[in-house]
């Protein structure tokens, strides 16, 4: 399926492959899937709960309260298409299932393993029932989930591949907070490399002077490209600085400076010392280059702080899915505790009004302020835009994640905020708690923790609220 394609497009290709097919056929189908849904999800979920990787992903649990009904709802709405023709919102609802699986990090292969099971049990269904033409019957079906999955599979690479840009952005923006030290560690790296050329060149130079060398045939001259300096530039700093203008120019460097130590290393004309020794000057002037250039891609590495907030300093949405899938695998892999704060200023609007915009903006780096000093250097604080914030508190079950919501509560209602004219302003915030309950879709958490915080606001502000998990998906 090709990348840009439109669900128009595909809504168009799944019409055709139904009208290949007689009307009656179809509602056959339906009805047989429609009627046996329940049995087939139940058999569907027998097989996949055994497989190894698929049952990381699943539980007894988890497909009693809410797998098994979502699997019967795919089969009724894949096969009733064929007959109500709503082709474009069947088309959405693959795609927005694909979504769902990228974020949980379902391998696509579990899924159409998965699938070609439940079609098996579709045909034996279809021919135990007396179908006039099991052949055709078994090739609908086939086509037909075929379809759906190959919707599905290509939403899940396009989210995939958007993830794994974003989780490899995130480990660069890491690296950032020790950017001093990576510096240091590749201006060492470039001085290891160039110290252990001259040792080489200077044995050779001795040995072209008729002097005792210290090794006997000299080794291949060390390549800076195969450096410990060179595998880190070609591999990390490449990504890390995306766009540097000064990235070819190295690129370029690294490259000329192999190729004179390539050339030097010709057995039909062995360089003599004065030829080393220009070689050697060559090549320590280009290093110097590039060290220079090294230091100023780090100078310039601001644009890795762009999954911050620039008013507060806080994570900004950039990084919220990387950073929730990861905590979410932790805390299933680990049996860990995981809890989410949604936070939100009360009457922001009004502050905005009534001070001006510059009061409200000292209010944001205020709270902000707050919450990084009430909260461990281990928890995720972030700003979602306006007036919202979300806490990702990690191993932290329920009934602490909701202490420490009232504590915030108490302690910004208890404090007067400073404005820019002098002023002094009491702000009190609203909070909605939420705890992971095993489900492997961060969203979840999140609706829970939104959902909450609309009850606490609607409850009259200035408090802490909590929902139970019962969230349809997405």
């Amino acid at each position: 399926m090709p990348r840009n394609i439109s669900p128009e497009q595909i809504a168009r290709e799944w019409r055709a492959l139904c009208e290949r097919y007689p009307l009656d056929l179809r509602q056959h189908v339906q009805a047989v899937v429609n009627a046996q849904r329940q049995a087939l999800a139940t058999a569907f979920y027998a097989r996949m709960l055994p497989d190894p990787t698929a049952s990381f992903f699943l539980s007894d649990e988890l497909v009693k309260t809410r797998l098994n009904q979502a699997m019967q709802q795919w089969l009724q709405e894949v096969f009733e298409v064929g007959v109500s023709g709503d082709f474009e919102s069947a088309v959405n609802r693959q795609r927005t299932v694909g979504e769902v699986h990228a974020r949980i990090g379902i391998p696509a292969y579990v899924v159409m393993r998965g699938v070609r099971r439940l079609d098996q049990e579709i045909y034996d269904l279809l021919a135990a029932d007396g179908c006039d033409t099991p052949m055709a019957g078994a090739t609908y079906v086939a086509q037909t989930t075929g379809l759906a999955i190959e919707i599905m599979c290509h939403s899940y690479a396009v989210s995939h591949e958007r993830n794994a840009r974003a989780e490899e952005s995130y480990r660069m923006f890491a690296m950032a907070h020790d950017i001093g030290a990576e510096k240091e560690r590749q201006r060492a790296a470039l001085l290891d490399w160039e110290n252990q050329l001259i040792f080489e060149i200077s044995t050779r130079i001795s040995a072209a002077a008729g002097a005792p060398a210290s090794t006997g045939n000299a080794a291949a001259l060390p390549l800076l490209g195969k450096s410990e300096f060179g595998l880190w530039f070609a591999h990390k700093a490449s990504h890390a600085f995306e766009g540097a203008p000064d990235l070819p120019i190295i690129a370029a460097q690294v490259a000329e400076i192999d190729q004179l130590l390539s050339g030097s290393a010709e057995p039909a004309q062995p360089p003599t010392g004065p030829r080393l020794a220009e070689l050697m000057g060559a090549i320590r002037q280009k290093a110097k280059s590039i060290g220079f250039l090294v230091d100023q891609l780090f100078q310039q590495a601001g644009h890795l702080e762009s999954g911050r907030d620039t008013l507060t300093r806080l994570l900004n949405r950039k990084y919220l899915q990387v950073i929730m899938t990861r905590e979410i695998d932790f805390a299933r892999r680990n049996d860990a505790a995981l809890s989410v704060l949604a936070i939100d200023i009360d009457f922001f609007k009004r502050i905005n009004d009534n001070h001006g915009h510059d009061a409200g903006d000292a209010v944001l780096q205020e709270v902000a302020q707050n919450l990084v000093h009430a909260l461990r250097s281990g928890d995720y604080i972030f700003r979602l835009g306006g007036e919202e914030f979300l806490v990702v508190l990690v191993d932290v079950e329920h009934e602490r994640a909701w202490a420490i919501a009232e504590t915030l509560c108490k302690r910004m209602a208890a404090e007067r905020l400073q404005l820019p004219g002098g002023q002094t302003l009491q702000v009190t915030v609203s909070i909605g708690v939420a705890t992971h309950d095993g489900h492997p879709d961060y969203q979840r958490l999140l609706k829970g923790a939104d959902q909450a915080l609309y009850q606490a606001k609607s409850g009259g502000r200035n408090r802490v609220a909590s929902t139970q998990m019962d969230i349809a998906d997405a």
